[in-house]
């Protein structure tokens, strides 16, 4: 059986699930949804090497949690407008489309790493294991949001 290297999910019906990237110049939070799409879990922070590297990992998890699609954080500013990371993160968008055939969705991530921050200083996560996992964390959260906004419509 020949596969096309890019052919992620293409099968109707086929389980899938979603993955969130909080995208930043140094580090990648990932998190993904549970197979049945309810549940949001972190699953790792990815230190950014090069586009190689990053894409690399990227479609190992891909695979490796059969994801159907991708949810981006989108840095807007404040006032909702577009600043110098959010166009960043749209050409990085576009060049996960292009990779992997997957739908990408961009999400308004405006206050994310400060709620998840927040949350993990709550819990009294150290500092040390704060900046471990604040990327992951905002990742879940954008998950969630994400995932929220579906089940309202």
């Amino acid at each position: 059986m020949v596969r096309c290297r890019n052919s992620y999910n293409r099968r109707v019906g086929a389980p899938g699930r979603i993955l969130a990237i909080d995208y930043g110049s140094r580090r990648m939070g990932l998190a993904v949804t549970d197979p049945l799409g309810i549940t949001a879990q972190g699953i790792e922070t990815l230190q950014r090497k090069n586009n190689r590297a990053d894409f690399g990992r990227l479609e190992r998890t891909i695979r490796e949690y059969e994801v159907k699609e991708i949810v981006l954080g989108n840095p807007l500013r404040m006032s909702g407008q577009e600043g110098t990371q959010s166009k960043k993160v749209a050409e990085f968008a576009e060049e996960l489309r292009k990779r992997f055939h997957l739908p990408v969705h961009l999400w308004d991530e405006r206050l994310t790493s400060a709620e998840a921050n927040r949350l993990l200083r709550e819990n009294e996560v150290s500092l040390k294991k704060r900046t471990e996992a604040v990327d992951r964390m905002a990742a879940v959260l954008i998950l969630q949001s994400f995932m929220q906004s579906r089940s309202v419509t």
